[in-house]
């Protein structure tokens, strides 16, 4: 049963995104992700915390053997960007001359994954492509490509499906929109 509002440290959300119409963007991504790679090795990045429930709906419909990491950056606080980047866990594994597909739960400004591809060019990567299950083209300042947007939303603050407030409203089945 799907709930219409919820309430999160005294601020309201309604029901923004269906459980059904994740499934069906997710399922989207995935074929285009097996018809783009088919035959090749993928190294997965997924960024924590918030992308991690996305990042396995996902990974289960991508055929063929890849290798998983796993990064936690930090550029919010509350519903307010801080505009600092900071690793919180930082990437170990080498990536150099791999194809890697960062795995995002939001991009909104763009700030977070641009400095997350900078860094990857910097561990010389032979491709870095990103697939976010959402996207906020309206505040978008990065100079990158998006390529595998599951859906594309407004400026709205949103939680539900790994995104947070505060670290609470993770384990929602549904996208929700503050109201």
């Amino acid at each position: 049963m799907c709930v219409q509002r919820v309430e999160i440290d005294g601020q309201c959300f309604e029901i923004s995104v269906s459980a059904e119409q994740l499934e069906n963007s997710i399922d989207k991504l995935a074929c285009r992700i097996n018809k783009d790679y088919a035959g090749k090795e993928i190294v997965f990045l997924v960024v924590l915390n918030g992308a991690f429930m996305f990042a396995a709906d996902l990974l289960r419909k991508i055929e063929g053997m890849h290798r998983v990491c796993f990064i936690k950056l930090s550029t919010y606080e509350g519903t307010e960007s801080t505009g600092e980047y900071k690793e919180l866990i930082g990437l170990n594994d080498d990536l150099e001359g791999k194809d890697v597909i960062i795995i995002e739960d939001i991009v909104d400004s763009g700030f977070t994954m641009g400095k997350l591809l900078e860094r990857m060019k910097s561990m010389k990567v032979r491709s870095s492509e990103i697939c976010t299950l959402t996207f906020k083209p309206d505040s978008f300042k990065g100079d990158y490509n998006v390529k595998y947007v599951g859906m594309n939303i407004g400026n709205e603050f949103i939680v539900g499906y790994g995104l947070d407030l505060d670290q609470k409203g993770r384990n929602l089945k549904e996208i929700y929109k503050k109201i």
